[in-house]
């Protein structure tokens, strides 16, 4: 079963298994990779993460309803898909929370909801893994990435994130957000929340696209 999508845009969406990149989780052209070529030449706060879709242009539109067409109930397919190809390696992150990617309070009063926070609600119902919305907020209204390069992008997010509570009860943490490109957004959030007692950051993202 596949629901909100016909066939003929599931033929057009790609799923990411593996080989992929055990650090952004895009997919590879050769098994023997272990990183894409983004991850080879830079560090990254976060320990892993995984992606459910190639960000195409199918799934760009889609992503596009799903953010702001209020098109919420994309998120259970999203989800779906993402535990059926990567609910072992998740498992073994031994996660305490998910912790979706916050969106500024304009950003929130205008379109009603953060995406995020939906699709990681679909997730911890798949997964048995309880969401935690108040750990982190951004306190700056950033512009949009998807208009920035990758310097950009960074400087963009510095300072954007500040732990929402004085103490951060979790060790191991799951980041959740709709598109994973450079990894700006990841790092920040992950930064933040091993600046103050967190372990381990992974995350999970709807799609990953190319960063470079």
């Amino acid at each position: 079963m596949r629901p909100h999508v016909c066939s003929k845009c599931h033929s057009l969406i790609k799923e990411i298994h593996q080989p992929a990149c055990q650090k952004c989780g895009q997919p590879l052209e050769a098994a023997e990779q272990e990183y894409c070529y983004d991850c080879g030449r830079k560090e990254h706060y976060f320990e892993r993460g995984v992606a459910g879709f190639e960000y195409s242009s199918t799934m760009k539109q889609s992503m596009y309803s799903f953010k702001y067409n209020n098109r919420r109930e994309y998120a259970k397919y999203y989800a779906g898909v993402i535990v059926k190809n990567w609910k072992r390696v998740i498992k073994t992150w031994n996660a305490e929370a998910l912790v979706p990617i916050p969106i500024s309070k304009s950003r929130y009063r205008k379109r009603g909801y953060n995406q995020a926070e939906i699709l990681a609600t679909e997730l911890a119902r798949l997964l048995n893994i309880p969401v935690a919305s108040d750990v982190i907020k951004r306190i700056k209204n950033t512009l949009p990435q998807k208009n920035l390069d990758d310097k950009t992008r960074y400087l963009n997010l510095n300072n954007a994130f500040q732990i929402a509570n004085s103490v951060v009860e979790y060790k191991s943490v799951i980041l959740v957000d709709d598109i994973y490109t450079t990894g700006a957004t990841m790092d920040s959030c992950s930064r933040t929340l091993k600046d103050n007692g967190v372990k381990w950051v992974y995350f999970i993202s709807a799609c990953v696209g190319r960063g470079f």
